[in-house]
């Protein structure tokens, strides 16, 4: 229905109804034909005036008026109220007033007049009793932000009557807390005439305990739309903020807590996100001997037993003041609770609980512990709650959160609360510490598995470091050696077992023991990579598939890379082979740096192909460096641009090799390496020619002893008289036996360097062999006695023969 001022809808059966004063009129003659129509009943029933004169006056009626009322009853009836049908088809209650007139011509005719039911008045004494009887807060203000009305409600919370509050204004009725914010929110609503709703927190007044009001301010409005007053509700919403907190809480927990695999770091993260939302204060202690690797025990539900202190280390504290004032100890040290203390009772029970600073608990800890007694009085700490830290069975430790700031102590809603968080947390933190040890069990064994100093021996000053990949990736393969050789030579290793995990280390360590034993048999570089690689692919073999996926290794087979590099300080000559190993870089005396063309060799486990040998001569002063792929593909993944940047590292000046181990591990890795790295680089040194003496032996037995009188001589210019008759029977021994059993031509060499070394050569590639003699056998101890006179003795062959050296201790001398 159209307000008949064209103002605004009106009743159609919705309820509305129109102002008394606007009305309609319609002009229906003896037949009951419209002959007139006005412009308030067109705005009323959407009829225009050419649509409804001339028609009957009953089309107006709605279907069910129509049916029980005909013309007359229409016409003569009554004040009263019909429906009638509006043109878009809405019904349109109206009261219906019928005068008869005539018109111009003496005629009969009637004036209908169409005007809206009176609205009910509302009972005002029933409207004022209802808003000071409201049981919630309601309040009135008037421009000036005075108040002129109150609830009930209000006046309850707020702990003044309405006549009390009545011309007072807004800083004067609310406390200062909310002051700020509620009288903000009334200017703005003064100024805009929209609604605004808001939460405030705190306490309505002095005596009541803290809560969350979601306030709602609501414009009051003249007939023109100027704002005239405000109307202020409040309506207690704590416990459904305080449901969202503690939700939100635990979100933050599930994806903020145990984001690193470090226990430390991890009980940081839940102190970090429980201080300012739940406690003032929280400390978390974890139970010292799970940093020494020790299993716990599970938690029984009985009470701690025995006498004196339990021992717990400080894994993280956080405080609402900036730098944790309230704690006696710092993170990272060990403090020592008496048996009679919560946190120990917590620790044995598996229970948590909630104490304020009265409780007969918390005095005789705070009697025990002078400290920290002072430290509740200082800063006013008055609820505590003490909760464990509780994953898989186990009680890992105890977290403390207190209260100082806040003025409201901790309920069991908040203790249910920690209780979630803390063994979230712990399960974190148990992961945390399994992860540790286990990697700290691998780590130790792979370290078990490589030189744990280097090798005495004056061949090469060398400087290694290995650093395990810091990934989740576990540990890799990655090994280095520096092996003593007969004849004063040194043999440098790097190898790289590919893959991560306990197999790969485990490997490692076999790959590592026999280059150690095929390197005591002196075999030539390229020898030693075959009889590697038929190891590797018989080691292929034996393992089952699944082993490479219980650890976590995608790798389809097994395969290595190793590097073998011979020095020889005598002749001041490398030897190397790879097999499919970076290659080793050489730093000359002059500081110019290269990479050694190593013929390139396979990688070990493919087998079927060949290894090729380099050797080329190295000055004495030159460095060695010897790596794995982990130090040049760096950061970017690219060995191409790794190797440039060895290049240019391995130029600039080094003080030593470990200061050179130093910079190339500060240079070329990240923060976080993604695999396993080891380095070895070694200065070369060289013999000098006076601890070198090599005679030409004729193949005639008599030249034996003139052979010993040379070596006499020598060694009383080296001033070894002590071992000279030791090194005499050995002399003799092996020269005599090259004679006898070998081929020309013989050569004899003594070279003096840690220990006076003898080397006998022959043509023939005929090894002699260890063998006891019995009690009539008039051969078999010479070998015998040259094993117990010297500290080690051995062959090694080579392209025109072989050489017999024994090795005799003079540090003594």
């Amino acid at each position: 229905m159209i307000d008949m001022h064209g103002a605004t809808p009106l009743g159609n059966g919705s309820g509305e109804y129109p102002d008394p004063v606007d009305a309609a009129t319609a002009v229906v003659d003896v037949r009951g034909m419209v002959t007139g129509w006005s412009a308030g009943a067109e705005r009323l029933l959407g009829y225009p005036y050419q649509e409804v004169v001339g028609r009957p006056v009953t089309v107006l009626l709605d279907p069910d008026e129509r049916a029980e009322k005909d013309l007359s009853a229409v016409l003569a009836g009554p004040s009263e109220v019909v429906s009638l049908r509006h043109r878009d088809g809405p019904h349109v209650a109206v009261r219906l007033r019928t005068y008869p007139s005539c018109d111009g011509r003496g005629e009969a005719q009637y004036l209908l007049l169409l005007t809206a039911p009176e609205r009910p008045r509302p009972d005002r004494e029933t409207t004022e009793e209802a808003f000071a009887q409201s049981h919630l807060p309601v309040m009135v203000f008037d421009s000036g932000l005075r108040a002129v009305r109150a609830s009930a409600g209000a006046a309850r919370e707020l702990g003044f009557s309405e006549e009390q509050m009545r011309g007072r204004r807004i800083t004067e009725v609310l406390p200062p807390h909310a002051c700020r914010t509620v009288e903000g929110g009334m200017r703005r609503v003064f100024a805009t005439g929209e609604p605004e709703q808001f939460l405030v927190r705190g306490r309505a007044r002095a005596q009541a305990r803290e809560r969350v009001w979601s306030v709602a301010v609501s414009p009051i409005k003249a007939p023109s739309g100027r704002v005239r007053r405000l109307q202020l509700s409040a309506l207690d919403v704590t416990e459904q903020h305080l449901a969202r907190e503690r939700l939100a809480l635990l979100n933050d927990v599930s994806t903020r807590v145990g984001s690193t695999l470090d226990v430390m770091r991890t009980a940081q993260e839940m102190a970090d996100v429980t201080v300012g939302r739940l406690a003032d204060f929280v400390t978390i202690d974890l139970l010292d001997s799970l940093f020494r690797g020790v299993e716990p025990r599970r938690t029984g539900d009985g009470t701690g037993t025995g006498a004196g202190t339990v021992a717990l280390r400080r894994a993280a504290q956080r405080s609402v003041l900036p730098g944790a004032p309230e704690a006696v100890i710092q993170p990272g040290e060990v403090d020592h609770y008496p048996q009679s203390t919560p946190p120990v009772r917590c620790l044995a029970t598996g229970r948590p609980s909630l104490h304020s600073t009265l409780d007969e608990s918390i005095r005789s800890w705070r009697k025990a512990d002078p400290e920290r007694s002072g430290v509740v009085k200082s800063f006013g700490i008055h609820s505590i709650m003490v909760v464990p830290l509780r994953a898989r069975g186990i009680t890992l430790g105890v977290a403390v959160l207190v209260r100082h700031r806040r003025q409201d102590p901790f309920d069991e809603d908040d203790l249910l609360l920690a209780q979630e968080i803390a063994a979230r947390a712990a399960v974190s933190v148990d992961n945390a510490r399994r992860y540790t040890l286990e990697r700290t069990t691998a780590l130790t064994l792979q370290r078990s598995l490589l030189p744990r100093r280097l090798a005495a021996q004056d061949a090469v000053d060398a400087a290694y470091r290995y650093l395990p990949a810091r990934t989740r990736a576990g540990l890799g393969g990655d090994w280095f050696d520096v092996i003593p050789l007969s004849g004063a030579r040194v043999a440098l290793v790097v190898g790289d077992v590919v893959g991560h995990g306990l197999r790969a280390s485990a490997t490692m360590g076999r790959l590592r023991t026999a280059v150690r034993t095929l390197a005591d048999v002196d075999l030539p570089a390229d020898e030693l990579l075959v009889h590697l690689d038929d190891l590797v692919s018989h080691l292929a073999e034996e393992e089952p598939s699944a082993a490479a996926e219980s650890d976590g290794d995608i790798s389809t087979g097994l395969v290595a890379t190793c590097l073998y590099l011979v020095y020889d300080p005598v002749e001041s000559r490398c030897t190397a082979a790879t097999a499919g190993h970076p290659p080793p870089a050489v730093v000359t005396p002059d500081g110019t740096a290269h990479y050694v063309d190593v013929p390139p060799g396979p990688p070990l486990g493919v087998g079927g192909l060949p290894f090729e040998t380099v050797e080329w001569e190295l000055p004495a002063g030159s460095l060695l460096a010897l790596y794995t792929d982990g130090l040049i593909e760096g950061a970017d993944h690219d060995p191409g641009n790794g190797l440039a940047l060895l290049r240019q590292c391995l130029e600039r000046p080094a003080v030593s090799p470990d200061a050179l181990c130093d910079d190339l591990i500060g240079t070329l890795l990240p923060a976080q390496p993604q695999d396993d790295v080891a380095l070895l680089v070694a200065r070369t040194r060289a013999l000098d020619a006076s601890q070198v003496t090599t005679w030409d032996v004729p193949s005639d037995p008599a030249t034996v002893a003139d052979t010993r009188a040379q070596v006499l001589a020598r060694l009383a210019q080296w001033r070894l008289h002590d071992v000279a008759f030791t090194v005499e029977l050995v002399v003799s021994e092996l020269v005599t036996n090259a004679i006898r059993y070998g081929q020309p031509p013989i050569r004899l060499r003594l070279i003096r360097d840690t220990s006076l070394i003898c080397e006998v050569s022959d043509g023939s590639s005929t090894a002699p062999h260890l063998r006891r003699a019995r009690t009539f056998d008039e051969g078999g101890r010479g070998l015998l006695l040259v094993a117990q006179l010297t500290g080690r003795w051995g062959t090694r062959q080579h392209a025109a023969g072989k050489t017999i050296w024994a090795e005799v201790d003079i540090t003594g001398e």
